[in-house]
């Protein structure tokens, strides 16, 4: 019998455990990594729908604090339980896909927070709008600031498209995976030249 390596062995433990967190009922966010056009995607899904995206391989410790607030510790990889939003992503980035049928779980965000979020989802394919604007159709047209920090937190990047919104000047404005992924999204989608 041959001895497995560390990252071996931990990989085969973190699969036993999720197995039993799984048939124990203890699992309530499954996790997957993707591999996609602008880099590794980290997806959760949680009882509720996208609980997460984040770009790269593992979530920032922010989001896994709010995972964890509102669902324990029960947060588990499960390639099976993230494959809907995997599918759906594949097929976005294909250009097969223009809207996301999956809901999301906006859970643990604030009320202005959450209406920011669903007003970011009913900005078409392809369309842009801006901080003002999008402040507006949440319901505070007073408040373009707290809405780009609503925008600038979205814990559902893609899905819930922040990428969308630019400055009232026509000028990309801030994305927390770099302004060359917010470019490259809006390329994708034909909103930019």
């Amino acid at each position: 019998m041959s001895k497995a390596t560390i990252p071996e062995a931990v990989a085969e433990a973190r699969e036993r455990l999720a197995v039993r967190a799984r048939r124990e009922g203890l699992a309530t966010v499954a996790y997957d990594t993707l591999d996609s056009p602008v880099g590794p995607l980290w997806i959760a899904m949680g009882p509720k729908g996208v609980a997460g995206i984040h770009f790269g391989k593992e979530p920032s410790e922010g989001e896994l604090r709010r995972l964890v607030r509102l669902y324990g510790p029960g947060i588990v990889p499960d390639r099976r339980g993230a494959a809907a939003l995997a599918r759906e992503l594949d097929e976005y980035f294909e250009r097969r896909r223009r809207e996301f049928d999956l809901p999301v779980d906006l859970g643990g965000l604030s009320a202005f927070h959450a209406r920011v979020l669903r007003a970011l989802r009913r900005i078409p394919y392809g369309a842009l709008t801006t901080y003002q604007r999008l402040a507006r159709q949440a319901g505070n047209a007073k408040a373009p600031r707290a809405t780009g920090r609503a925008v600038g937190s979205n814990p559902i990047p893609i899905v819930v498209p922040c990428h969308r919104v630019i400055g009232s000047d026509g000028s990309l404005r801030g994305y927390g995976a770099g302004l060359w992924m917010k470019e490259a999204l809006l390329r994708a989608e034909g909103a930019r030249g």
